[in-house]
C-alpha cells in the first residue's frame, strides 16, 4: 500500500507539473507578438459611434477607458479585442455631429483584430496588395467620378502627379471632387478630392485648407504643392497641398 501511495503521489505531482508547463507556455505564447512590437496595445471595443468622417470606439485597456477613432469603417465589433500601436493623441477635439469635445482622444493609424509586427510593416503589405483607404495613406479608394473640367489656369491630378517634382513649392490650382472629408484634425480640415485623371496608380489628392465643404462637392482649390511631407505616426503624403484656399464650389445635391 506504502508503495502504491508513493507511486500515485509521484504520477500525480507529474500531472500536475505538466498541466503548470502546459499553462504557462499557453500565457507565454499569447503574448509573443509583444517581443514583435512592444508597442502594442490591447483594448475591448465596449461603445461603437458612426459619423459621416470617423468611427468613434470607446475603449477598455485593462483598469483605463478612453476614446478613440478610426476612418469609417463597419467592420469593427462591440465586445471585441482588437489591437494598434501608432495614434495620434488630440485633446479638447470638438466633434460638431456629435455635439461633443473629447477630452483626450486617440486617432488611431491601424487597428486589427490580431497583433501585428508593427503598423508600418501592416501598412506596407496592404499598399502593396490593394489601394490603401486610411488617411494616413494619403490616398482613398478610387471613386466612380466623372470626368472634371480643369480650372482656368488650373491643372488636373493625372498631371500634378506625372509632373510632381516641377510642381514641389508652387501654388496651383486644382478641381476636383470630395470624395472624403475631415473636419478639425492638427487644426486643419482635409479634404480628398478625384478629377477623373490619374498618373499610374495615382488618382487622389490630398488637400488640407481652413475652409469647408462637403463630400460630393465638386470644389476648385488653390494652395502649394508639398512633397513628402511626414507629420509622424503614421501621416504621411508623397504629395500634399497645403494650407489651400476655396475658389469656387458646386455643392452637391
Amino acid at each position: 500500500m506504502k508503495v502504491k501511495a508513493k507511486v500515485f503521489l509521484i504520477m500525480w505531482a507529474a500531472l500536475l507539473l505538466t498541466m503548470v508547463a502546459c499553462d504557462s507556455g499557453t500565457e507565454k505564447n499569447s503574448k509573443n507578438y509583444l517581443l514583435d512590437n512592444p508597442k502594442l496595445r490591447e483594448v475591448e471595443v465596449t461603445e461603437i459611434v458612426q459619423t459621416s468622417s470617423y468611427t468613434y470606439l470607446k475603449l477598455k485597456e485593462e483598469n483605463a477607458v478612453y476614446w478613440g477613432a478610426v476612418p469609417l469603417t463597419t467592420d469593427i465589433k462591440e465586445g471585441e479585442t482588437y489591437y494598434f500601436d501608432s495614434f495620434l493623441e488630440m485633446n479638447d477635439f470638438p466633434s460638431k455631429e456629435l455635439n461633443k469635445t473629447f477630452e483626450s482622444i486617440y486617432f488611431i493609424d491601424l487597428i486589427s483584430d490580431k497583433p501585428f509586427p508593427s503598423a508600418k510593416k501592416v501598412r506596407q503589405q496592404k499598399q502593396g496588395s490593394q489601394m490603401g483607404n486610411q488617411m494616413g495613406t494619403a490616398k482613398v479608394g478610387q471613386q466612380e467620378v466623372q470626368a472634371v473640367t480643369p480650372a482656368q489656369g488650373g491643372i488636373t491630378i493625372g498631371e500634378l502627379y506625372a509632373n510632381k517634382e516641377k510642381y514641389n513649392g508652387k501654388t496651383v490650382k486644382i478641381k476636383g471632387k470630395v470624395v472624403k472629408y475631415t473636419e478639425a484634425v492638427m487644426n486643419k480640415n482635409w479634404a480628398h478630392i478625384q478629377d477623373g485623371s490619374h498618373s499610374g496608380n495615382d488618382f487622389d489628392l490630398t488637400v488640407t485648407t481652413l475652409g469647408t465643404t462637403h463630400v460630393g462637392d465638386v470644389v476648385t482649390f488653390e494652395g502649394k504643392i508639398t512633397l513628402n511631407k511626414d507629420f509622424g505616426y503614421g501621416y504621411n503624403y508623397p504629395v500634399l497641398m497645403e494650407d489651400a484656399t476655396i475658389l469656387a464650389s458646386e455643392h452637391a445635391h
